[in-house]
């Protein structure tokens, strides 16, 4: 490579370094948001939530917690709600959820 091109080069890297720094800290997008951290959010917010869940088999609507860390069983019918996971926990196939309002 000639010198002009190397020099070329090295504007064209610190230019493509410089637009990547240039985003606004103060108004991040909503998906920026969600993927950070809890903590590292500009306002901290949980992760966690509570929900309405629906049993498919007699209808009783049951809260649930989204990190339930147990086996969820309907009081009804003692059908299967969720099963916990390593977050969160996974929903069982045929039951609807509405997220609580705080």
């Amino acid at each position: 490579i000639c010198q002009s091109c190397g020099i070329i080069l090295v504007l064209i890297l610190l230019f493509g370094f410089f637009v990547q720094l240039a985003r606004d800290l103060l108004h991040p997008s909503l998906d920026e948001e969600k993927k950070k951290h809890k903590k590292k959010r500009l306002v901290q917010s949980p992760n966690s939530y509570f929900m309405d869940v629906k049993c498919p088999g007699c209808y009783k609507i049951t809260t649930v917690f989204s990190h339930a860390q147990t086996v969820v069983l309907c009081v009804g019918c003692s059908t299967v709600l969720c099963q916990p996971t390593g977050g969160k926990a996974r929903l069982t196939e045929g039951c609807s959820f509405r997220r609580k309002q705080h």
